[in-house]
């Protein structure tokens, strides 16, 4: 079913075996793909399920679709993986949610670290976070997730501390740690991971982390760690540690 269009809906517009799409995705079944009645497409629901559908009547304001069959199917990393992004330049963080959806990630935090030069009002704040929400749908369309990554509210790094304790482990990607002889290495934390468990990742801003901000994160429980031998830019590293998780869980031990 990879070449079928696949659309998330509310739950509010499931009724049973009938669908009923508005908004955009109407909008993009319309005038977009320009689908006609009896066309197939694949309709994701909240709970994870996907399921083939047949366009019934359609029109640029409403599209209805009756459900033909439930999918059996999973996309989704076998480890719940949120990456804590500090607040970058320019459109970085677009970059980092697009690719990193398709990667697989279960969560996104952007915050402000100390080294951010950007810092958001409450109106840029509500029209990044609309534009972000937006980033990762259509991601999660295009590489057939089964699940939107959901995008936490902009936060600072003492709240982001107190968020972590819902994790059962938490990293952050610390430059330092690719210069010295004695490192934390990331790929033996990998290997030691757990289906089902929940990780935070922290990846700091262009700056990187003061050096108040490590001591923070250290005494929090946070572990350091290197990726690679190389400094990576900060919109390189989040989609180094998916990568790296993905080929882990679902490449190497699938064999």
């Amino acid at each position: 079913m990879r070449g079928l269009q696949r659309y998330f809906i509310p739950q509010e517009k499931w009724n049973d075996n009938q669908i009923l799409i508005k908004g955009d995705d109407a909008h993009h079944i319309a005038r977009v793909m320009r689908f006609q009645p009896e066309d197939k497409i694949i309709c994701n629901h909240p709970d994870g399920r996907a399921a083939i559908c047949t366009i019934m009547s359609i029109d640029q304001h409403v599209v209805h679709v009756a459900k033909e069959e439930w999918l059996e199917e999973e996309a989704e990393l076998p480890i719940h993986i949120t990456i804590a992004q500090g607040l970058p330049k320019g459109d970085k963080l677009d970059l980092v949610l697009q690719k990193g959806t398709e990667l697989g990630a279960h969560a996104f935090i952007p915050f402000q670290a100390e080294r951010s030069v950007v810092v958001w009002d409450r109106k840029k704040k509500d029209k990044k976070m609309k534009r972000f929400r937006k980033i990762v749908k259509e991601a999660s369309e295009q590489s057939h997730r089964n699940k939107i990554p959901l995008i936490k509210e902009t936060m600072s790094v003492a709240a982001l501390i107190h968020e972590s304790t819902a994790y059962d482990i938490k990293l952050f990607a610390y430059e330092e740690e690719a210069k010295v002889s004695h490192f934390q290495s990331f790929g033996t934390i990998v290997n030691n991971l757990e289906e089902g468990q929940h990780v935070l990742i922290c990846i700091g801003p262009e700056g990187g982390f003061s050096e108040k901000e490590v001591q923070q994160l250290k005494e929090n429980d946070f572990l350091s760690v290197r990726l690679g031998p190389r400094i990576l830019r900060t919109e390189t590293a989040a989609l180094y540690t998916l990568a790296s998780i993905s080929y882990h869980f679902e490449e190497l031990r699938c064999k």
